[in-house]
């Protein structure tokens, strides 16, 4: 990926992903704390990602099912969710797991195991786990500003060293490691606060 010192001029784009940034750990602290307008923010901000997780997996119908029954079982147990120790997004993504296979059991579909007999499109819990990975990670790194976004590609998908990156861009080497360690720590969020699947259930 060719980026150009010019490209990083842009501070109007860093304003608004920073805006983002806050808006998102806004809806992660309101969450957190039960308030009012908490799950319609975290349903208009999310709804788009929890529902296109779910339709990876499921028929458009039982995908708005599971989307919805997502939500719902957020808000029920919010009081369980961590804002310290995640995002909201991650959290939601994580019971979507749940919901999605559930749909996929009461269809009749053998959750666990891929490739049964007459069901070509078999889907394993593991299959879940990387599609909601790399989900999050998609969506951690469109939140980034782009600047940001840019030397964590270069870092993770390039495998370009700090010092690398810094003469690529023209940048100095401590700008790049803080954009790194600031893209990492969302990333980290988004993945660390899903509630885990039983492999065996």
């Amino acid at each position: 990926m060719a980026v150009r010192n010019g490209d990083f001029a842009g501070e109007a784009n860093d304003g608004a992903k920073a805006w983002i940034d806050d808006v998102d750990r806004c809806i992660d602290m309101a969450f957190a704390t039960g308030g009012d307008a908490a799950l319609k923010d975290a349903y208009e901000r999310y709804s788009s990602l929890v529902f296109s997780f779910c339709r990876r997996s499921l028929a458009a119908g039982p995908a708005a099912d599971a989307a919805q029954d997502t939500f719902v079982s957020a808000w029920r147990s919010r009081s369980s969710f961590d804002a310290t120790k995640g995002s909201v997004a991650g959290w939601l993504v994580g019971i979507a797991r749940f919901k999605v296979i559930e749909q996929l059991r009461r269809s009749g579909r053998d959750v666990g195991r891929v490739g049964l007999p007459g069901e070509p499109t078999g889907l394993s819990v593991d299959d879940l786990e990387r599609v909601a990975d790399r989900m999050l990670v998609a969506e951690a790194l469109g939140q980034l500003a782009p600047r940001v976004r840019s030397v964590v590609e270069m870092a993770f998908l390039e495998e370009l060293t700090h010092a690398e990156i810094a003469e690529r861009c023209s940048l100095p080497l401590g700008t790049v490691k803080s954009d790194v360690r600031r893209g990492v720590e969302r990333m980290r969020r988004h993945l660390e606060s899903r509630p885990e699947v039983n492999h065996g259930s």
